[in-house]
């Protein structure tokens, strides 16, 4: 039995190489060739993007790809060895490991769990504490309305009455018409994207990105088999480019495309009406469905923005045949609600629910009712003010602190939702995010939210740290980076005030 479950070819691995050689531009006297590959790849394993137990090439196919002598790919998987990183045995090829003890990567952008966080600052998920007491007061009255609920079975596939119809509602409130029959309710917007492509989007089908995307959905994807076609987002906010878009739709005939319209993840860009309407035009005709995630919609960090912020996608869609949205109260609210939406047509509708039996039967009944209390009493609204003001001097005290320690950072401010996405002067973002770690603050790196090794030179950093905290989390960044660059550098001590 080979001790591998999967592999990794020659021209995958260079590209995924390549990309951190193109943004790591930290100048001569850089460690041997053997080395720099070893380090190379086993950056990729700490990163999940190449899997453990992954079988490499073989040493003369990849020292051919790479433009090397075989003798430099040799000490290189040796040193991987000896660091723990690879096993071989003679017949059975060598394969990614990780050194005993050390915990297995993850692909996902997973939180620390508060108990383990100790000294380090978390930036490795978007995601804020609850806005109380709109949270704690909703989930008491939620108490008061479960006993009729309590008294069935407890499983309601499509979601609690009252919760699609208050869902609904908001919809028709924001200029998209909508009946409860319209919604499902899932447990996260996590949920409700596996949801539509379990149903949508057979193996080997191909699925339209942007590029960059949300990195837990374009892992969701290549987990469901999707073939992802990226389309390239335009720079400084200014959202979708349009001729790629309708290019692509055209020439690859996606059965799926995935789009952020409303504060993207990672970039922050937010479409106009224009492309909005030009986006489901293109793909109601190359018979694409579009698949929008609002999970950010609520969260506009300005009053101009949040007075004249654009209908939503499905406005234009008036036939219904086109548009599936995704919505959730994980961003507006709190993540471990664990509450998201599925808004398209009732017989999509119908599908998804008919389907879910095979997954999770329904979400819980208690969040459920919590929900549907602050959308039914302006307890939403009321959070969603909490939210967005803490968000805003979030954004602002990161801002601030990244203009006085990286000032060579480059990077355009979003004026929503909960991201930053910065290029990191010509390093390389992955090197950067493991030095961080080191150093004790954990950000994702850019290629994380692209396919095939793409953004290695970013970061994407959310705001959910302020004041001396986020000082203290650009400090460590520069540190992170001066190492990389082979620069001198002093690690800063966290102070106890800042451990929770």
């Amino acid at each position: 039995m080979p001790e591998w479950t999967s592999a990794v070819g020659a021209p995958q691995l260079v590209r995924l190489l390549g990309s951190q050689r193109a943004a790591d531009r930290t100048g001569r006297g850089g460690p041997p060739a053997y080395r720099a590959l070893a380090d190379g790849v086993r950056l990729l394993v700490l990163e999940g993007r190449v899997p453990v137990g992954a079988r490499l090439p073989a040493e003369r196919e990849l020292a051919s790809a790479l433009g090397v002598s075989r003798t430099t790919v040799a000490a290189a998987f040796e040193a991987l060895r000896v660091d723990g990183f690879l096993a071989s045995r003679r017949g059975a090829g060598s394969w990614t490991a990780v050194p005993a003890g050390d915990p297995l990567p993850t692909r996902s952008l997973d939180p620390l769990p508060p108990e383990a966080a100790g000294g380090v600052i978390d930036l490795a998920c978007a995601a804020l504490p609850a806005p109380e007491p709109h949270l704690s007061q909703a989930l008491r009255t939620a108490l008061e309305d479960l006993p009729p609920y309590a008294r069935t079975h407890g499983d309601y596939p499509a979601g609690l009455p009252a919760l699609r119809q208050a869902i609904a509602d908001r919809c028709t409130a924001r200029g998209l018409p909508t009946m409860p029959e319209q919604i499902m309710v899932t447990t996260g917007a996590m949920g409700a994207v596996a949801a539509i492509c379990k149903l949508l989007v057979p193996r080997g089908e191909r699925v339209a990105v942007e590029h960059p995307s949300y990195a837990n959905v374009l892992q969701l994807m290549r987990d469901a088999g999707a073939r992802l076609v990226p389309v390239a987002m335009a720079d400084r906010l200014a959202g979708w480019e349009l001729p790629a878009w309708r290019q692509t739709l055209r020439a690859a005939a996606p059965r799926l495309a995935y789009v952020v319209a409303d504060f993207h993840n990672p970039t922050g860009a937010l479409a106009d009406e224009g492309r909005r309407r030009d986006l489901v035009s293109a793909a109601r005709t190359a018979g694409t469905t579009l698949v929008v995630d609002e999970t950010m919609a609520d969260l506009a960090l300005d009053e101009a923005t949040a007075a004249d912020q654009p209908r939503p996608v499905a406005a234009f869609d008036p036939g219904g045949a086109t548009v599936i949205t995704v919505g959730s109260a994980s961003k507006a609210v709190w993540a471990g609600l664990r509450i998201g939406w599925v808004r398209a047509a009732p017989e999509v509708v119908r599908s998804l629910v008919s389907a879910r039996a095979w997954a999770d039967l329904g979400s819980p009944v208690l969040e459920q009712l919590a929900v549907a209390r602050l959308l039914a009493d302006g307890g939403w609204d009321r959070a969603v003010a909490v939210r967005r003001a803490q968000a805003r001097v979030n954004r602002d005290a990161l801002v601030s602190a990244l203009a006085d320690h990286l000032p060579e950072w480059e990077f355009t401010v979003p004026r929503g939702g909960l991201t930053l996405w910065v290029r990191t002067g010509g390093l390389s973002g992955s090197r950067i995010a493991e030095a961080g770690e080191r150093l004790g603050v954990r950000v994702p790196s850019g290629p994380r939210f692209g396919v095939d090794g793409a953004f290695e030179g970013y970061v994407r950093l959310p705001f959910t740290v302020s004041g001396a905290l986020a000082g203290e989390a650009a400090q460590r960044l520069a540190a992170a980076t001066r190492l990389v660059a082979g620069l001198p550098h002093t690690a800063p001590e966290i102070p106890r005030s800042f451990v929770a």
